[in-house]
């Protein structure tokens, strides 16, 4: 029968050993991530401040984060103020049979430089259009190729129930512009140039509206 013979290898042989054995997969895959480390010391550091000589317990020191985490949320909205819950952004698209990737403000300038020079049936069109994207922008309300303006008007009074009859009278007096070849006129275009100006400055009913 042959015996065991006792190994007994030299420092460096043996720490060779010891090296080589630690590098095999199963005690590689239970080292710490970075992560576990970046913890670990977050964690002694906390530790370290709030535990020297006044023994910390752990609902003292989640206490501080929940203390730094509340800072930092109370700085954010004094740097950046309330979140907006309508954005707004470029919105491009069709506006009722033309492809217009123009913003409110800029639809609404020419609007207000056709009525300038008296181009009625232009300015009324501008206007009822800068309306349109103005809601788009505000994510209220978007249009579609096939939308029409009295389409428009129907689903813009769910949002603005008050205003229904502004919405209707504004849409009728678009469809007549460009559809119907009417002249239009200065009034018309303060009608609608002021339900513009109404919409802008109300908050949308957005729960009846769904």
């Amino acid at each position: 029968m042959i015996r065991a013979v006792p190994v007994d290898p030299e420092i460096d042989e043996a720490r060779e050993w010891l090296l080589r054995e630690l590098a095999r997969p199963p005690y590689r895959a239970a080292e710490p991530s970075w992560f576990d480390r970046l913890a670990s010391l977050f964690w002694d550091w906390l530790t370290n401040l709030l535990g020297s000589g006044i023994g910390a317990s752990q609902s003292l020191i989640w206490g501080f984060v929940l203390l730094v985490l509340v800072a930092g949320l109370v700085a954010a909205y004094l740097v950046y103020g309330p979140p907006r819950r309508n954005r707004r952004s470029r919105v491009p698209g069709a506006l009722f049979g033309n492809d217009d990737d123009r913003d409110a403000a800029t639809i609404r300038s020419a609007a207000e430089g056709a009525a300038a020079a008296e181009e009625w049936p232009l300015a009324i069109e501008e206007m009822f259009r800068a309306i349109a994207r103005g809601l788009a922008e505000r994510a209220v309300l978007s249009t579609t190729p096939g939308t029409t303006a009295s389409g428009f008007a129907l689903r813009a009074r769910d949002y603005f129930p008050a205003l229904d009859r502004e919405l209707r009278s504004s849409a009728a007096v678009f469809d007549d512009v460009r559809y119907l070849d009417r002249p239009g006129s200065a009034a018309q275009f303060a009608q609608v140039a002021g339900l513009e100006r109404e919409l802008r400055s109300r908050t949308p009913v957005l729960e009846d509206a769904g």
